[in-house]
């Protein structure tokens, strides 16, 4: 155990953010993405909410200041009149962490998918809400 870390940061999920450069990027997948079949490294993080883990990743992982949208998520297939409330969830915890740049895409699923492909890493959630997959883009520390 160590002091500060969040409880649902996992050795292997710590490893991984510490792992990764500027630019790299990491998906936050919910229960139906394919994450097994897209990952180059799977860290699993079932029985976990994408919201719960986004806050904990987010106190340790800076987003890419230099990029006009440091986060991509999943947009709702065209015609579908869903409307995800998750994404306001991770609006505000973006915009609680990440003061200067908060810029979101919104990418078309298989868009997504080929660029899930060439993460860093995928961790696999139990997150049940629709469209709820999201890609981050790791930045610097500047302090």
């Amino acid at each position: 155990m160590l002091k500060g870390i969040p409880p649902v940061i996992s050795p292997e999920l710590i490893k991984i953010l510490m792992e990764m450069g500027h630019g790299d990027e990491i998906v936050l997948a919910d229960g139906n993405f394919p994450a097994a079949s897209c990952a180059n490294r799977l860290v699993r993080c079932d029985g976990h909410g994408i919201p719960v883990l986004l806050d904990a990743v987010l106190r340790l992982f800076p987003l890419d200041y230099a990029v006009e949208n440091p986060v991509a998520l999943m947009a709702v297939t065209p015609g579908n009149p869903y409307k995800p409330d998750i994404w306001d969830e991770y609006v505000s915890t973006i915009k609680k962490y990440e003061k200067t740049n908060n810029g979101i895409e919104y990418m078309e699923r298989f868009s997504f998918y080929e660029r899930a492909k060439k993460a860093y890493a995928i961790v696999a959630t139990g997150e049940r809400a629709r469209f709820a997959n999201m890609i981050l883009k790791k930045g610097i520390i500047s302090e």
